[in-house]
């Protein structure tokens, strides 16, 4: 693709695309489960099938449905409540997406997620086929997170950040997220139309943004304003659009000027590196000295132990470690030491770790083959 091409442009090659449908796009304006919202989503995610692309939709609104049902008003505080709205309303929820797709000649196909689901590699490489081969036989993949089962150790949160880590999982084209705004807003109201750089999304340029809870569902602008900045450095453009406006999706992978984009920042990362970087659990941090930063970061080097100034937390050889340096976070890898190992070989040469341990696994603390970082 050419480089000469904006960045609205380049979304016309989106062939696969993730879509993110929130709680609001899928009520009424009194805030009950709507069959006709659903069928309007519908009728956008066919004209993109039909084009050619591949879809997958990160639905919310199982919770919302068994709201419904039992009658309740507000969101359940208590997690078990919530567990159970999920799991009346999950049925109920794809049962409509289903009635509406195969009386258009598409099938659907549910996935539930959680964190955990996509922290060891093997599951992480299972979930990426089955993705894979749903697109192959002609299926409509449509994901929620496992409310059901789902703890406060491993929720997602909110759907945005789930419809992020299926977007790397997948390797993506593009992300959009379906919301009741039709983009970010300076303090002016004026929408903000391209960022193009993820480094220059700090919160701090952003005091206006006020996250209001709702009664049926969770999340905001600031977790939305999270997921840019996590998909921009995973490579996967991202797009917030108003999702109640006809004919959006269309405009958007024409290259119209809707909503706000998120411009893929230029690293792609492969499979194993979405997985180091988002999927598997951070079990420490490892903090670098100056030097070890620029090759880690300028160079692509291995991280030795001698670039090492300080770590934390308890974790084993194969772990996955957080790269900090001066307090800011700039990459994770796989460790080739324990903690308890490196506290002893930290700052000290190569020549110098059989000495000290009375072994050797190999110079590096962290190979660049195992290495992930985005400073």
């Amino acid at each position: 693709m050419s480089d000469s091409l904006t960045p609205r442009k380049r979304l016309r090659a989106a062939k696969r695309i993730v879509l993110k449908a929130g709680t609001t796009i899928l009520t009424d304006r009194k805030g009950a489960f709507s069959k006709q919202a659903i069928a309007r989503l519908g009728k956008e995610i066919v004209s993109l099938i039909r084009e050619g692309r591949e879809v997958i939709l990160v639905t919310s609104g199982a919770i919302a449905c068994g709201m419904e049902t039992l009658g309740l008003k507000h969101r359940p505080k208590e997690l078990r409540k919530l567990q159970a709205c999920a799991a009346i309303g999950q049925g109920k929820l794809m049962h409509a997406y289903e009635e509406f797709f195969s009386r258009q000649g598409t099938h659907t196909a549910q996935i539930l997620l959680t964190r955990d689901a996509l922290e060891v590699h093997a599951r992480f490489l299972n979930a990426k086929r089955t993705f894979d081969e749903l697109f192959s036989l002609g299926i409509l993949p449509i994901v929620n997170e496992n409310d059901t089962v789902a703890t406060e150790e491993i929720t997602f949160g909110d759907n945005d950040l789930l419809s992020v880590w299926v977007a790397s999982l997948v390797r993506a084209d593009l992300l959009v997220l379906l919301s009741d705004v039709d983009g970010f807003h300076l303090q002016d109201r004026s929408r903000i139309h391209v960022v193009e750089d993820w480094r220059n999304m700090d919160r701090t340029l952003f005091p206006h943004l006020r996250d209001e809870k709702k009664a049926r569902s969770v999340g905001g602008m600031k977790a939305k304003l999270e997921a840019a900045r996590i998909s921009m450095r995973s490579g996967v453009p991202l797009l917030l659009v108003n999702g109640h406006e006809a004919g959006v999706l269309q405009k958007a992978v024409k290259g119209e000027d809707v909503g706000t984009l998120f411009v893929a920042g230029e690293q792609r990362w492969t499979g194993r590196e979405n997985w180091i970087a988002f999927s598997a659990p951070k079990r420490g941090a490892v903090t670098v000295d100056p030097g070890a930063y620029e090759a880690l970061v300028r160079n692509r080097k291995s991280l030795l132990p001698r670039g090492v100034v300080g770590h934390e937390g308890r974790f084993a050889k194969g772990d996955v470690v957080e790269l900090r340096f001066e307090k800011q976070v700039f990459g994770r890898g796989v460790t080739g030491y324990s903690s308890e190992e490196l506290a002893k070989i930290s700052g000290r040469k190569t020549d110098e770790i059989e000495k000290i341990l009375g072994y050797k696994y190999g110079d590096e603390l962290i190979h660049r083959n195992h290495l992930v970082v985005w400073g």
